[in-house]
Parts: C-alpha cells; structure tokens; sequence
C-alpha cells in the first residue's frame, strides 16, 4: 500500500495542473552512497513538498501536504514564517481541494 500522503501530494499535483499551474515536487532527504559518504539534496529543513508557480501571474507558491491528521514539524513551521513575510502564496493542504484554495490566495 503506498504512503496516504503521497497519494494526496499526487492528486494535487495533477489538480494544480489543470488549474494553469507549474508543479514541483521536493525531493528531500539524505541517501548514504556507495562509498559511505551522505548525499543531501540541499533543499532548506522544512522546505513544503510542491512549489511552482501561476501561469496567469507568475505568481509563486509553496504547498506543504499533510494527511488529515497530519501535523507541521518544527522546521517545517520555521520555514513557513520566513516564507510568509513576502509576497508569495504558502498553506497546508490536506486535499486537492486545499491547494486550489492557497493557490487562488483563499
């Protein structure tokens, strides 16, 4: 059975899609690499899961997926305080629903 959050991440990338949005997926963490050294992706701690950008505007956003019972981690909290200073579109979403929602700046 797959992650139930990478199925919500999955149908929101399609969902903004269609709604005249560019979508990307973060692909953070760490893999140890066959000669025992770490290779980090170098994304921030607590960087949303998709970030892209309006077709209409260009206008940038970021996406932080999360399950209905999902919770924001610390560094995850951190970055949205910084990134929500500027002029940019940031929310958690918990459905395909949500994401259009931050996406039109609701």
């Amino acid at each position: 059975m797959s992650n139930p959050e990478t199925k919500i991440q999955n149908e929101i990338r399609v969902a903004l899609s269609k709604h005249d949005c560019t979508v990307f997926r973060a692909n953070v963490g760490k893999v140890m690499m066959a000669n025992g050294r770490w290779f980090d992706t170098g994304l921030p701690k607590g960087h949303p899961d998709l970030y892209g950008f309006r077709h209409t505007d260009g206008k940038c956003f970021y996406v932080e997926v999360k399950t209905k019972t999902g919770r924001l981690r610390e560094d995850q909290k951190r970055f949205a305080e910084y990134v929500t200073q500027f002029p940019i579109l940031y929310g958690v979403a918990r459905s395909a629903e949500d994401a259009i929602k931050i996406i039109e700046g609701k």
